[in-house]
């Protein structure tokens, strides 16, 4: 669960930054046209998607970050992959929770102008669910291939 503290330590730093030097709404050119920095606050879910359903994401957030920290334990040592995608999605579905709890909305800053303003917790969620997925399929591929040849 290190990438789950690791995530979750870099979100919410990130977040003091932007929170602490900006103000609400500020955009900065980082690599203008293509990259900002925007303070922004979303009261939903991805997109702004179910907007002001704060205690409903405190549920989900709840419920997810238990079952991956139940889940967690049983999955076999070598799927290294899977283990560092389910730190990745508890540390950033932890970090967007701690921003619901405290404000009533999740801090994004990452602008790309051609996408809806995310912030580091999404970006980690959103990788850790392609790792999982990739690793679940490979892994079911090579058990696959492991019963197909007649090994036991």
């Amino acid at each position: 669960m290190a990438f789950g503290i690791l995530t979750l330590l870099a979100d919410q730093i990130s977040k003091y930054v932007i929170t602490s030097t900006m103000a609400q709404g500020q955009s900065i050119a980082v690599l203008s046209p293509v990259f900002f920095i925007t303070y922004v606050l979303n009261p939903g879910a991805a997109f702004g998607l179910l907007a002001n359903k704060t205690e409903f994401f405190i549920l989900v957030s709840i419920i997810v970050v238990i079952g991956i920290m139940v889940g967690y334990r049983y999955l076999p040592g070598e799927w290294v992959w899977a283990h560092t995608a389910l730190g990745l999605i508890s540390g950033g579905a932890i970090g967007n929770l701690i921003d619901r709890i405290r404000i009533g909305r999740v801090i994004d800053f990452l602008d790309f102008r051609v996408w809806p303003v995310f912030n580091l917790a999404d970006t980690a969620i959103v990788i850790g669910a392609l790792l999982l997925i990739l690793d679940v399929w490979r892994n079911d591929k090579e058990e696959k291939q492991r019963i197909d040849s007649g090994a036991e």
